[in-house]
């Protein structure tokens, strides 16, 4: 405890009270940890936590999609331009339920308001499509890591939001055209410019394809539930 004296205080409350879901590669569940210990690279590595996660992805009307920059104070990829909204279902009933992945469904609607300010009737939990599933390790620095099996939510709605600056530095809604002079100016390190590890997995393998079907409004058609991605 003495070495996170630093953390953010929102960040330590979150870290110690939510309950991560543990699952095994097959996204079975196994059982349940703190957010902390679920993000030590230490306990990752050693005994394999592996825990569910989502990635949302929310396009307006335009089917321009809304990027967010973690805030300063977060205790993983501080400062890294990312997806909508990353975070994890907790093990609470309401975010287990399997059905039609409603706890998944239940705990983005949460995360949404929760970071964004996005209200609920915003984003009713029917309107989101899960169009697959990616497991991946990413260390953050060398304390802090990620290994998530991440359902990937593809939401199209005009939202009002109102960021959360514990959670977000900054929002920007993007076009296919922007989001690559973002990648140009992240491999160069341009302005100091990062993304997250997962989102640019799911970005190199999934998303320019799937975008196409968000513009043809038929990216419902392209949704596989059954394979978990293993993505390196």
């Amino acid at each position: 405890m003495a070495a996170d004296a630093g953390m953010d205080a929102v960040q330590r409350r979150l870290m110690f009270e939510d309950e991560c879901i543990l699952v095994d590669e097959n996204d079975n569940v196994v059982g349940h940890d703190t957010k902390y210990n679920c993000h030590l690279m230490e306990k990752i590595e050693s005994e394999n936590l592996l825990h569910r996660a989502f990635s949302v992805f929310l396009f307006n009307s335009k089917h321009e999609l809304l990027l967010q920059q973690r805030s300063a104070t977060k205790v993983t990829f501080p400062l890294v331009w990312t997806n909508t909204c990353c975070s994890h279902p907790l093990y609470r009933e309401s975010e287990l339920i399997k059905e039609n992945f409603l706890g998944v469904r239940n705990a983005a609607q949460r995360k949404l308001l929760d970071e964004l300010g996005i209200p609920t009737e915003d984003v009713p939990v029917d309107q989101f499509t899960p169009l697959g599933r990616i497991l991946y390790k990413a260390p953050s620095d060398g304390k802090w890591g990620e290994h998530e099996l991440d359902y990937l939510l593809f939401i199209v709605r005009d939202v009002k939001v109102n960021p959360n600056p514990d959670e977000v530095a900054d929002i920007k809604y993007v076009n296919p055209a922007q989001l690559k002079e973002l990648l140009t100016k992240a491999d160069a390190g341009e302005d100091g410019l990062k993304l997250s590890p997962w989102f640019r997995l799911i970005v190199d393998n999934f998303l320019f394809k799937w975008w196409d079907h968000v513009e043809k409004g038929n990216y419902h058609q392209v949704a596989d539930m059954k394979t978990i991605h293993k993505l390196t």
